[in-house]
């Protein structure tokens, strides 16, 4: 995390490790919550390989702020995709359908004014050359009333991979997700800079 202005003073100091310590054992629960997407599945082995999936790195995490500068107190809320999980089932020669499970973490800031926070996201079907064959939005709700720290676990069904016949596997390609971000946010990302509510500093 790069140091965001933040003066070393031991109130800052001391919001910065309450909240720390709070995401970091909310990420530890989000990791190892159990998985139910994978029951709608039939369990007899399939017939190729499934897509790998990931958070984007570039994408994986946000932060609002409150204003130009990149201060503490200025932070509003942040998040992050911390786990994405696939599944998927081969029918012949139709495209593969694959379900998608995310794990989200957020955080409120001092900035923050609202207990209830919609983040965009999306959700992209790639070749793994890279090329996008299709890319969906969606919206998840943060609810902040029981704390500055939450999760959410969302879960997407009837994700279409479109290969042509039953001789392509799926593993030719790639789900994505991350975050709907601004052009400041993305280039914030880019440079390496990340401030998470709470991930061990």
């Amino acid at each position: 995390m790069d140091s965001l202005g933040v003066e070393a003073k031991s109130d800052k100091a001391s919001h910065m490790r309450i909240f720390a310590l709070s995401t970091a054992l909310l990420g530890l629960a989000a990791c190892q919550s159990g998985s139910s997407i994978g029951d709608a599945f039939d369990t007899r082995q399939n017939a190729g390989t499934c897509p790998p999936a990931a958070a984007m790195y570039q994408s994986a995490r946000l932060v609002e702020f409150d204003g130009a500068e990149q201060l503490f107190p200025n932070v509003q809320f942040t998040g992050e995709i911390v786990g994405v999980r696939l599944y998927c089932r081969y029918a012949g020669n139709d495209p593969v359908r694959a379900e998608v499970e995310i794990d989200f973490a957020f955080g409120k800031g001092p900035a923050g004014t609202s207990n209830r926070k919609d983040y965009g996201y999306w959700v992209a079907v790639t070749r793994r050359s890279g090329k996008v064959l299709n890319k969906e939005h969606f919206t998840v709700r943060a609810d902040f009333s029981d704390g500055p720290v939450t999760g959410e676990t969302e879960v997407l069904q009837r994700i279409i991979i479109p290969r042509n016949d039953d001789s392509v596997s799926a593993a030719n390609f790639e789900v994505l997700i991350g975050f709907d971000l601004t052009e400041d946010q993305l280039a914030y990302n880019r440079e390496g800079r990340r401030f998470r509510l709470g991930a061990g500093q």
